[in-house]
């Protein structure tokens, strides 16, 4: 018995095993196709698509997916609409034309005579219905044509590139405005090679990539060609649908409705969803792809980083409030995968945390479904014995909203600099200090004397230690002599009153004093004019003042290393729209100003102040226990929520938020969030000078509720503070919070109200003048001319 060529009896069979044999070809054979039968008037591209549609929903059917109320992921839609569109095209073709009109297709696209696609300047199919690898390659062939011919097309391009970015990156109108002009065909499919599972990349992601993609630009508009001297970690993207396969699989859907409930509620049952999200498993090809990662990063660092849709945004940062977790990657294969997958659960749990859900709540997007996608990076910086940390790191604005001398310039732009990993940065962190660095004037310090810069310094480093495969904050003194090298590049010798630059220690010096002042770099003119030139850019990219995180890299060179920035995160930054100096009245009677401020001042009024709740600096600093403190953040927590119809401020010493209870009340954003000011403490008894905590994620919280921050240094000439006022007037607490009764000698509430029924509280700040001003009003203020500012006082 003789054999021949296995054949089916149909011709669509027969061109499904043959375009089974192309895989990649395959998308592009399929379009070529549809355009016959379209072209042919054998079925209309409306009715097709109508088809496949109408087919899909069956096939949801059969499959027991079909859910109006929990309808699948739309990637997953997608994906399943287009293998029907492909079965449905050999269908036509197969029973409506020839075998050998389907045989010359074949040949012509392997041949290349069209180039794979069309290379016809007009698009003849519609892109949002297109498969991506098709959208690729069309884009890139537009891109390849020369400048006359490409800018005829550049429509099409940019509807390519629109439909690519709202698929995998983000659907933001805002963020798809820059992001189309900026991302080319060849960036949009390495981020599609790097994505992990289907769906979005997030915020946080997109933000990154945006910003270097920009960097990279060569516009004779913004200066020198720069993309030589900026990076961004190696990285791979977890896309937005993995969390609904993880939740549906784990059965953890019962905790969607989470953000309905009450903040007590959610505080009360978040560890038990984390707990949860930590005994789930992921899908198993996810955890194939994470293994091979894994494989293919060879035991280099990471970082495990939320990435939500609405993560750095514009108008939404959420700073702070979804989690990040380094993964040291130092163990073995089982023991490296499991401690990413557990960073992974842990960041799918934090989008349920209360802070998070808290922040939704007050920027109306509590109906979003922020969906939370994951970014992988390595952790850029080198080893030094069992630790892992890159040389500096830090936060760049391209504003700097505070003046610590006149002859700053706000739009030159504000560093945040640290030594190791710059947690230290965007953490406000216990008596401990990054260094300050206003990009118009380098060299002028918030501090002025060898004291204040030994204070005012950093002293402790954040690492990664191999050897135990944990993250870990050490001592300065643990790490510095092992940089001998680069002593010059960041540290300086501070003894008695003097400060200066050191090369190696004298027989007199001791490593006690080495203090971090980064001077080096604020002198390297090189160094200056490439973050300030970074920090334009980016602006002028977004058309928005911009925040970015970022790390340093020295490469050896001669007479000194050149300096590459790693940039690791980046987005818009928010401002207050009554941002600007404010005019400061001098009439006011002694008996009704209540303080006046100088130094470090923003710009901003705040009027109408009904209650100020005041936590006494010198009895906070007697209370005979950190529990008595503890509660003292409970209760202003509770004032918070009692008063959120109100308008009120807080007063108290030292740093709002800190860890370190001994250096303030330790609060969160959710506990403070609806006072309209926070002011801090410095008096000249003792109590810690409040640091400029601007780049802080606490500060950004701030700024985003509409909150200002306002530093009260009673050590400066010209400020004062009314103490009679403040701990004579009658004290609320005990009708507002009956079960704060006690705290009544640390905490004081007073309205206004029992004062006087019309008063209340203006404050006035003006960060030209360098002064704030807060004092009782009975009446209206009224300004005359600019600078003609009166008071109607009772």
């Amino acid at each position: 018995m003789t054999t021949g060529p296995l054949r089916s009896r149909t011709s669509t069979i027969d061109i499904y095993i043959k375009l089974a044999q192309y895989p990649i070809l395959a998308d592009n054979i399929r379009q070529r196709m549809r355009e016959q039968i379209f072209r042919r008037g054998i079925v209309s591209e409306e009715e097709f698509e109508q088809e496949v549609e109408k087919k899909a929903i069956e096939s949801q059917e059969r499959e027991g997916s079909l859910d109006p109320f929990n309808p699948e992921p739309h990637g997953l839609w997608q994906e399943r609409k287009a293998r029907i569109r492909a079965f449905h095209t050999d269908f036509y073709f197969g029973n409506n034309l020839p075998a050998s009109d389907f045989e010359a297709l074949v040949e012509e696209v392997l041949h290349g005579q069209r180039g794979g696609v069309r290379h016809e300047l007009e698009l003849s199919f519609n892109p949002e219905l297109a498969p991506w690898e098709m959208l690729f390659e069309q884009g890139a062939i537009y891109e390849a044509l020369p400048p006359p011919d490409q800018k005829a097309v550049n429509h099409h391009l940019q509807e390519i590139k629109v439909v690519l970015i709202k698929g995998m990156i983000s659907d933001q109108l805002d963020f798809i405005r820059v992001a189309k002009k900026v991302f080319t065909i060849a960036d949009l499919r390495t981020i599609y090679h790097r994505r992990i599972g289907r769906g979005k990349i997030g915020g946080k992601a997109a933000g990154m990539l945006l910003a270097w993609r920009m960097l990279r630009q060569q516009n004779p508009e913004y200066g020198g060609d720069i993309s030589d001297q900026v990076d961004i970690p190696e990285s791979y993207f977890i896309a937005t649908d993995v969390i609904y396969e993880f939740r549906r699989f784990n059965n953890l859907d019962r905790y969607m409705n989470q953000k309905y409930r009450s903040q007590e509620e959610i505080r009360a049952q978040y560890p038990q969803i984390m707990e949860d999200h930590l005994q789930g498993e992921l899908p198993e090809h996810i955890v194939q792809r994470l293994a091979d990662v894994l494989e293919e990063l060879a035991g280099r660092p990471l970082i495990v980083r939320s990435s939500s849709l609405l993560e750095d945004s514009f108008g939404y940062s959420f700073a702070g409030k979804y989690e990040s977790y380094f993964c040291p990657n130092q163990g073995t294969t089982e023991q490296n995968l499991k401690e990413l997958l557990d960073a992974i659960r842990k960041v799918f749990a934090s989008t349920l945390n209360p802070d998070a859900i808290l922040y939704r709540d007050k920027k109306g997007l509590l109906d979003y479904d922020e969906r939370m996608a994951v970014l992988l990076q390595v952790v850029e910086g080198e080893r030094h014995g069992d630790y892992f940390y890159p040389t500096m790191a830090g936060v760049g604005f391209s504003q700097n909203p505070f003046r610590w001398n006149d002859k700053i310039r706000r739009e030159d732009g504000f560093l945040r600099l640290v030594f190791g990993l710059g947690t230290r940065a965007v953490d406000r962190v216990d008596r401990d200090y990054p260094r300050m660095i206003a990009l118009s004037h380098p060299q002028l310090r918030p501090e002025t004397t060898s004291k204040a810069i030994r204070q005012y310094s950093q002293y402790y480093v954040d690492v990664m230690d191999l050897r135990d495969n944990t993250f870990k904050t050490v001592p300065l003194s643990d790490v510095l002599p092992h940089h001998r090298e680069i002593w010059r590049f960041i540290a300086s010798l501070v003894k008695d009153d003097y400060v200066q630059p050191v090369t190696a220690l004298g027989p007199d010096d001791s490593m006690d004093d080495l203090v971090l002042t980064f001077d080096y770099l604020t002198k390297d003119r090189t160094f200056v004019k490439l973050m300030r030139n970074i920090l334009h850019r980016l602006e002028n990219g977004y058309n928005n003042p911009v925040d970015m995180e970022y790390a340093l890299r020295l490469v050896p060179g001669y007479p000194s290393p050149e300096i590459k920035v790693i940039l690791l995160q980046c987005r818009p930054l928010t401002q207050r729209a009554d941002a600007g100096p404010v005019p400061i009245p001098h009439d006011i009677p002694e008996n009704k100003l209540l303080f006046r401020g100088h130094y470090l001042i923003p710009d901003g009024k705040v009027e109408g102040i009904r209650y100020l709740i005041y936590v006494d600096p010198v009895m906070y600093n007697k209370a005979p226990s950190n529990t008595v403190r503890l509660e003292l953040g409970r209760a202003v927590s509770r004032l918070n929520k009692r008063l959120e119809h109100e308008s009120f401020v807080l007063l108290g010493p030292g740093r709002w938020g800190s860890a370190n209870i001994d250096l303030g009340v330790k609060v969160t954003y959710a506990d403070i969030h609806n006072t309209k000011v926070l002011i801090e403490m410095a008096t000249p008894d003792g109590t810690d000078v409040p640091d400029l905590s601007y780049g802080t994620h606490f500060f950004q919280d701030l700024v985003e509720g509409g909150i200002y921050s306002l530093p009260l240094h009673l050590d400066k000439p010209g400020s004062c503070f009314n103490w009679e006022f403040f701990r004579q007037t009658p004290n609320q607490l005990a009708f507002l919070s009956p079960q704060d009764a006690e705290l009544a000698d640390y905490l004081r509430v007073i309205d206004m109200t029992a004062v006087l029924p019309s008063a209340r509280v203006s404050i006035l700040m003006n960060g030209e003048e360098d002064v704030a001003v807060g004092f009782i009003q009975a009446g209206h203020w009224r300004v005359g001319s600019k600078n003609e500012v009166s008071v109607s006082m009772f």
